[in-house]
């Protein structure tokens, strides 16, 4: 027992997460090199990462899918066991963020110490605080022209609201950069070249930056006293009497309890500052041990139940990926809470009420796979022999059940209409889109009812065009595609009150429900689609049909009466009804409710909705009246500018997603391919009636509802 708890002490599952370019996959590799998992160290713009293995992330230099690999550092004389996932920077695979986290006990937020925090970081950020993981920060890219540790430092704190404290200072920066001061042994590092940064020494810190070294330590104790009461009072007596070992403790009280964020920097490319941040993982990051005991529901009796992180527990995993390898099939990645999952055993999924038999397990280092006889408690694995598996579902031992909770995901944004170019391949290309759309829950397919089109809706065009490339390369599938279209929502803007009959008489039994319902917007700051409120009094409708009534109304905001878009929110207060002893029945009063809501909307004065988007565009000053003019024609509304350290100009505006198709190409020639943009979800917003007009003629929809 005190073995296993030793392993599970010294076990880290950590991700790496940041915006795109800030380089989570350059830091990636030469965690693997230095921790012995590869020999050589693969480089993103090479297209030979490890850990960014399918095709079109090596043509692209950018990572789709999270990569997770076990490796092992030795610090301290003990032996570290770390679980990595490489997470995607882009917000088009902003799930794969999602699900990494979920399942993550800690996490190293990597920014660019030239860029700092940009738009993706900020969405990573609140991922992490939804899912309360503990984050240590890493500054990459000291060696760049504009780098500033400082100015991120800034950042983080004023746009982030964190509470960072920096336990590092650089020796020089961009071309300048030679090393690091460590505040806690207050030693200078630098590396050595020649071993590819695999060695380095410590040395007496510089004179010209012993002053900010020793203004910066005193911030830091500062900060960590805030954690530790026994350090506050030795901080304000004597702060010299502070020991490295006091200091430390109170770091990862600090840093467990999400008061603060050790923030360390480097450069990954030129290999320096990696060995340290994997200490910094060791030392400061949650085991097992230090994550709470994770909450679910017993399906059985609905009452919540708690599972320690012990192998001693009745087994309880989590699937959080699901992936289709060529070679073993269909690939179920999970992390294991309490207990252990043996080869060739049974799990029981309380979703699907079946019992599955795991014919084998893997410990993954990317897309190859390690054989394993047991994923132990607090582990993360792989397994292969499910029948049915979605992402969020829970595994756990059939006598002792337990239900974890799901994960949300979002609504896909964007959608195009896609069709085989021959006949023979209308079974592989529905064959590869059920497999995509297992191994991705932001990615959906349906087929549109009047025209019988297949529609393939995603998270952007970035999204859709690695899904189509998938489509060609692994499932040999050649398709047509339309242009892209718009994920609209409905909502209503008034509360209507009606009565609403429904009455058929066909012969013996019939159908009857009577409802009076208030229909109208939700309440601010309600978190959910339906808020559905109960105030029948005297049981005028009995309380079996009630549930009935619930239903209907969610069934029928899927389709909102403008164009058959889903409505965004909706408030319903079911006031009052009448039944009938015989003709009443659960269906009538869902058939009622449907009846009640085309009829409500209709009144209520329904509008369309639009995804807007957040954009910020980096562009050299001179082009930033043509990038401006260019967002007005857009319907973008600029909200601010800022200048970057290396004299260009940052534009920040909300702009309707409609109007930026192909905004990646037009920005290029505007500015003859000197700016970049980054652009991520904000907000759905009402449509203005004339677009709306346009829009609903463009998909026939009901143009004379719109005032």
């Amino acid at each position: 027992m005190a073995k296993v708890l030793d392993t599970l002490r010294n076990t880290r599952n950590i991700g790496i997460m940041a915006h795109i370019d800030a380089g989570k996959t350059t830091t990636s590799e030469r965690i693997l090199f230095y921790t012995g998992l590869t020999h050589k160290i693969g480089e993103t713009h090479d297209g030979t990462a490890t850990m960014d293995w399918m095709a079109q992330e090596q043509e692209r230099g950018i990572t789709i899918t999270s990569a997770a690999t076990t490796t092992q550092w030795k610090f301290d004389n003990e032996l570290f066991k770390i679980n990595l996932i490489d997470t995607p920077g882009h917000v088009d695979f902003t799930v794969e963020v999602e699900r990494s986290l979920r399942i993550l006990d800690g996490a190293v937020a990597t920014f660019c110490a030239v860029g700092g925090v940009e738009p993706q970081s900020e969405t990573v950020w609140r991922q992490a605080d939804k899912y309360k993981v503990p984050r240590i920060c890493y500054v990459n890219k000291m060696d760049r022209s504009g780098a500033d540790f400082f100015e991120v430092v800034r950042q983080v704190k004023d746009v982030l609201g964190a509470t960072p404290c920096p336990i590092q200072v650089p020796i020089g920066a961009e071309e300048g950069f030679k090393g690091i001061v460590d505040l806690v042994t207050m030693k200078a590092m630098y590396w050595h070249d020649e071993t590819m940064g695999a060695d380095y020494e410590l040395d007496e810190i510089p004179a010209d930056v012993l002053a900010e070294a020793e203004e910066w330590r005193e911030k830091m104790l500062e900060r960590i006293a805030e954690c530790d009461e026994t350090l506050m009072e030795k901080f304000f007596d004597d702060p010299s009497t502070i020991t490295e070992e006091e200091i430390i403790t109170a770091l990862r009280i600090g840093t467990l309890s999400m008061q603060i964020n050790p923030m360390l920097l480097g450069s990954s490319f030129k290999n320096k500052g990696v060995q340290p941040l994997l200490d910094a993982v060791c030392k400061f990051l949650p085991s097992p041990l230090d994550t709470p005991a994770i909450e679910g529901i017993d399906p059985r009796t609905d009452k919540q139940i708690v599972r320690h992180p012990s192998p001693d527990e009745p087994m309880c995993a989590l699937a959080f990926k699901i992936a289709t390898d060529p070679f073993v099939g269909r690939l179920c990645f999970f992390r294991v809470y309490s207990g252990e999952l043996p080869a060739g055993s049974y799990v029981y999924n309380p979703r699907s009420d079946k019992r599955e038999r795991i014919s084998r397990l893997f410990q993954m280092h990317s897309n190859k796979q390690n054989p394993k006889d047991v994923i132990g408690c607090g582990d993360i694995g792989a397994g292969v022999g499910f029948k049915d598996i979605r992402t969020g579902d829970t595994l756990c031992d059939e006598n002792n059940p337990i239900v974890l909770e799901a994960m949300d995901f979002p609504e896909p944004v964007i959608g195009i209409a896609i069709e085989p170019m021959t006949q023979k391949d209308v079974d592989k290309l529905s064959n590869g889109l059920a497999k995509l759309s297992e191994e991705d829950p932001t990615f959906r397919v349906h087929t549109d009812e009047d025209s019988g089109q297949t529609i393939i809706e995603g998270m952007g065009e970035l999204h859709l065009e690695i899904i189509i490339d998938r489509l060609k390369r692994e499932f040999k599938v050649e398709c047509n595609q339309g242009r892209p279209q718009v994920s609209y929502k409905e909502a209503i803007t008034q509360t209507v009150e009606l009565r609403e009959v429904y009455k058929k008489q066909s012969g013996g039994r019939g159908k009857f429900a009577d409802i009076i319902v208030k229909v109208g917007p939700a309440d601010e700051g309600f978190e959910g689609d339906l808020q559905f409120v109960d105030e029948v009094k005297g049981g005028n409708v009995p309380k079996e049909f009630i549930p009935s009534v619930q239903k209907g109304f969610a069934i029928a905001m899927k389709n909102g009466v403008l164009a058959g878009y889903a409505l965004d929110k909706l408030k319903v207060v079911l006031v009052d009804g009448s039944y009938h002893t015989v003709d009443s029945d659960q269906l009538s009063f869902e058939l009622c409710a449907k009846f009640a809501f085309k009829s409500a909307s209709e009144k209520a004065s329904p509008v369309l909705l639009e995804p807007i988007m957040k954009l910020e565009v980096v562009t050299p000053e001179e082009s930033m009246g043509d990038v401006i003019s260019d967002l007005n024609k857009r319907r973008g509304q600029v909200e601010g500018m800022e200048s970057s350290r290396s004299g260009a100009r940052i534009v920040k505006a909300k702009v309707p997603l409609a109007e930026m198709f192909g905004y990646v190409t037009s920005l290029r020639t505007i500015t003859s391919g000197r700016a970049t943009s980054a652009m991520t979800f904000s907000h759905y917003e009402i449509v203005s009636a004339s677009i709306a007009r346009q829009v609903l003629t463009d998909v026939k929809g009901r143009v004379d509802l719109i005032k």
